[in-house]
């Protein structure tokens, strides 16, 4: 909700998909919107877990590269970033990958993108 209303605020149309999202609701969304960009965001811990599995199957058909793919929040019950954990995101076809306090970083990501720059 809280990135819901971060993103609003900003400017986007946002379609929020509610907690715990299956990777084909997601799937079945981004066919029925076409999004500029999918933003996942976690806050119970899972993020990474349920992140890998969604982005794998976005981009095994319905987003193809082309199609940013964010996440970011809490991935993980440690509490601590696993640099690990955010290569295998960034492998299996994220674009970008934020922590909790990460909003300035998804604010900047979303700005580029709009004014056609690829961040890095």
């Amino acid at each position: 909700m809280y990135v819901e209303l971060f993103l609003e605020e900003l400017g986007h149309d946002v379609v929020a998909l509610g907690p715990c999202v299956s990777p084909e609701l997601l799937t079945a969304a981004c066919r029925r919107h076409s999004p500029d960009v999918v933003v996942l965001s976690s806050v119970n811990g899972h993020g990474y877990r349920d992140g890998l599995t969604a982005v794998r199957r976005l981009r095994s058909g319905t987003a193809p590269s082309v199609l940013p793919v964010v996440i970011g929040g809490k991935l993980g019950t440690t509490g601590r970033r696993q640099e690990a954990d955010v290569d295998r995101l960034l492998q299996a076809g994220c674009d970008a990958v934020f922590g909790d306090d990460d909003l300035d970083a998804l604010r900047a990501f979303l700005a580029a993108r709009a004014h056609g720059q690829v961040p890095a």
